[in-house]
């Protein structure tokens, strides 16, 4: 019922998480049956250790949260000698999000992935606005967006999906640059940028000043890119933003998401993914609906 596809991709329910929110998966054992979802994307991997920026780099906002974590992480060598081993056997699809300040660290840590047998996909992110070098100062750019996934492309040999930024002009733009380049798939959107200044001691919240902005805040901006690149591009597109609820991932999926990622919801409910599926389930059969594809991109 909710079987759905992502290139290559065999997701047993369109339900992921989004890189950044869920660890590496093996944090939120405690709480769920990780084999139930459809993916889970790791949190951002570099091709050296990164700290992340300096503290404070997380501030609530009205219906949102920012943060300016920085993709902290521990790196590619320690993941694929350590992380790796610990999630390669469950019964889902595991993707790591790679991201990076320069081509060549972008192609280093793809080659890396590329190896590890039990890892499908990659979601290439040129999106993060929190970082000082690469990130999305590719991803804002078509011509450079392209440039870093043709390069990627050619030593990257399985799924490969690229997530967008919604800090453009035209995402749609940038959705069929990175299409015509290789990609099998884009993810969309990627946190907005944004600011919040505490007024009693007169300062930004963040260490960093900006940061970016996730939660059902953005939902509405999320859910509008999603219905303009959906009907632009060839490629499956997953969507996520703001989704809290399985009302929230039909919107989605009903503009024309194949695959939808639940990222804020996570610190707040950590069993909110399978309360999602359990709703999916529930309102195909209300509504008599004996495939999930049946709504996908009806509007």
């Amino acid at each position: 019922m909710l079987q759905t596809k992502i290139h290559n991709l065999i997701l047993k329910n369109p339900v992921m998480t989004a890189s950044g929110t869920f660890g590496y998966g093996e944090e939120f054992a405690d709480f769920i049956d990780l084999n139930r979802l459809g993916g889970i994307v790791v949190k951002g991997t570099t091709g050296e250790r990164r700290q992340g920026n300096a503290y404070p780099r997380m501030a609530e906002t009205p219906s949102g949260m920012l943060n300016a974590v920085g993709l902290q992480n521990v790196g590619v060598e320690t993941f694929c000698n350590e992380v790796y081993h610990r999630i390669k056997d469950l019964d889902t699809n595991i993707i790591v999000n790679v991201s990076g300040s320069s081509i060549e660290e972008y192609c280093k840590t793809a080659a890396m992935i590329d190896a590890l047998e039990k890892i499908p996909a990659i979601e290439l992110n040129i999106s993060c606005p929190n970082v000082k070098k690469g990130g999305m100062g590719f991803g804002t750019n078509p011509d450079m967006a392209a440039q870093v996934v043709r390069e990627v492309r050619k030593i990257y040999h399985k799924t490969l999906i690229v997530k967008l930024t919604p800090n453009v002009t035209s995402v749609v733009d940038i959705a069929k640059a990175v299409e015509d380049a290789g990609a099998d798939s884009v993810s969309l959107i990627n946190t907005l940028l944004g600011m919040a200044i505490d007024v009693e001691k007169q300062r930004p919240y963040l260490s960093t000043v900006t940061g970016g902005l996730s939660g059902p805040a953005v939902k509405p901006v999320a859910v509008r890119m999603v219905w303009q690149v959906a009907h632009a591009v060839n490629i499956p597109v997953i969507g996520l933003g703001g989704i809290a609820s399985a009302a929230d991932a039909l919107e989605f999926l009903m503009a024309g998401a194949k695959a939808i990622q639940v990222g804020t919801a996570n610190f707040i409910d950590p069993a909110i993914t399978v309360k999602i599926i359990d709703g999916l389930e529930d309102y195909c059969n209300r509504h008599g609906i004996k495939d999930i594809n049946e709504i996908i991109g009806i509007i």
